[in-house]
């Protein structure tokens, strides 16, 4: 399984949390590309995600950018 900042902006908008026949549900309904599909089905099928870092633990966040959000 691997996920790019392109591959994981199409779970961005997923029904969090979610299940991963969920997850799959909405990849396939939204258009998402096959690796997308191919990746969620890898992931363990009784755990519930609550968001895209639960699935790819790297996903950037807020706080991994470095500027300071209240000078702007």
């Amino acid at each position: 399984m691997y996920w790019t900042l392109g591959l994981a902006s199409y779970m961005v908008e997923a029904p969090w949390p979610a299940n991963r026949d969920d997850l799959i549900d909405y990849a396939i309904r939204s258009g998402a590309p096959i690796e997308v599909i191919e990746n969620l089905q890898e992931l363990e099928e009784e755990e519930i995600f609550e968001n895209m870092e639960d699935i790819w633990h790297d996903y950037p966040t807020s706080e991994d950018y470095m500027f300071n959000a209240d000078e702007y």
